[in-house]
């Protein structure tokens, strides 16, 4: 098996660390601008991953916006979007959310072996479903990925699947946008959830990047050694 796929995080949070407001209304953090920056850093990935809360609280489509970036992978030899993915303890997934319906790239669910054939009937015609043992490890999943051919994942949430990447060690990169306010409500879901990370006081990590996207700030972070340095 090759070197595992390069990670990156991707996410926007509100100045008190929140991804959303808690109620169950979606709730825009970022701005048209860095929308597009992140339909660029999807373009240049083979796989994007969410969480199953993710596909069912915020039914993400996980395609790429412009078409000039489509045309571009195309023309390189590669699908038009990246691969889908997302994972699952308890298949609690509807075949009707986007995640499945939108595009006609590859779509992969991942989840532990139990949960494989009520899955299988339920979302089989839409992606393949694949068995990761008694659970779902975040470093059996880019494992896997890597032996699929991606070589570069971005990772888009929520909290619980940026935690499990971030204390497993596995995430190469971070970007994360600080939206201009607060949400103020304990209910809403956070960045992160209690964890051992390998970034403390003790070793910080390194800030390689920082600009300003019209009102947000994007923040980026290296957490290995293979994180390039700021363009320019």
């Amino acid at each position: 098996m090759g070197q595992r796929p390069y990670v990156v995080l991707s996410c926007c949070v509100s100045l008190d660390g929140y991804l959303d407001a808690g109620g169950a209304e979606r709730l825009l953090l970022s701005n048209d601008a860095d929308f597009d920056r992140v339909d660029g850093v999807r373009a240049g990935c083979d796989a994007i991953l969410v969480g199953a809360t993710t596909v069912r609280n915020d039914d993400p489509r996980l395609l790429i916006r412009s078409e000039r970036r489509r045309r571009e992978r195309m023309a390189a030899g590669l699908p038009a979007a990246p691969v889908k993915v997302t994972l699952t303890g308890g298949g609690d997934l509807d075949p009707g959310a986007r995640f499945f319906t939108a595009g006609d790239g590859d779509k992969l669910v991942y989840c532990p072996d139990p949960t494989v054939a009520g899955l299988e009937s339920r979302v089989g015609a839409h992606a393949k479903v694949l068995g990761l043992g008694p659970e779902v490890r975040m470093a059996d999943l880019v494992a896997d990925l890597a032996t699929r051919g991606i070589r570069r994942l971005m990772v888009e949430g929520g909290g619980t699947v940026h935690t499990q990447f971030l204390t497993a060690g596995l995430a190469d990169e971070l970007q994360l946008v600080v939206a201009p306010f607060f949400v103020g409500d304990s209910r809403a879901r956070r960045f992160v959830g209690d964890g051992t990370f390998p970034w403390h006081p003790g070793n910080r990590a390194e800030l390689v990047e920082t600009r300003a996207i019209g009102d947000v700030a994007l923040l980026r972070y290296a957490l290995s050694g293979r994180c390039p340095p700021a363009a320019g």
